[in-house]
């Protein structure tokens, strides 16, 4: 596997087949073959643009929701899991260690888009026991890349 491929990639999801190929100092056609390979396998999920929707007139609140759960017999947290990651708002779904078992992250509209998901969708699934809702208030940093960097000096002061 070519892991120095992947983290060229995953930095910049807009390199070309030729561009990687100069920087590997390999072939573009055996670079646009990985890729197709990895896409096909899985090992390539996606491709993203990462937005800062706060510098555009779309409304968002994010927020973090860490979950407590009985596990289900055979499944595990499995189950819980697939339920709430194919709801729309949900972002992220992680198994964490710690207090909580599932991290999920989602986006609404509103505080009180949220607050009616985890009150209407999240806590009445069966195997949950309890949610902690935590808000994002701000971005700094997200996927490896810094929001307002411009605002920021070198010593890391706004």
């Amino acid at each position: 596997m070519n892991t120095e491929l992947l983290k060229l990639l995953e930095n910049d999801a807009r390199l070309t087949a030729s561009q990687l190929a100069v920087m590997l100092d390999g072939d573009a056609e055996q670079i646009a073959k990985e890729l197709e390979e990895y896409e096909k396998n899985g090992t390539i999920l996606g491709y993203k643009a990462i937005v800062d929707w706060e510098k555009t007139e779309q409304e968002s609140v994010t927020a973090m929701i860490d979950v407590k759960l009985t596990p289900q017999r055979d499944r595990g947290f499995d189950r819980v899991a697939e339920k709430i990651y194919n709801y729309p708002e949900v972002k992220s779904v992680y198994l964490m260690s710690g207090a909580y078992d599932l991290s999920v992250l989602i986006e609404g509209k509103t505080m009180k888009e949220v607050a009616f998901f985890v009150s209407q969708k999240l806590a009445p699934i069966e195997a949950v026991i309890s949610t902690a809702t935590h808000f994002v208030l701000h971005k700094y940093k997200d996927k490896g890349v810094l929001y307002d960097a411009s605002e920021i000096d070198e010593r890391g002061n706004v």
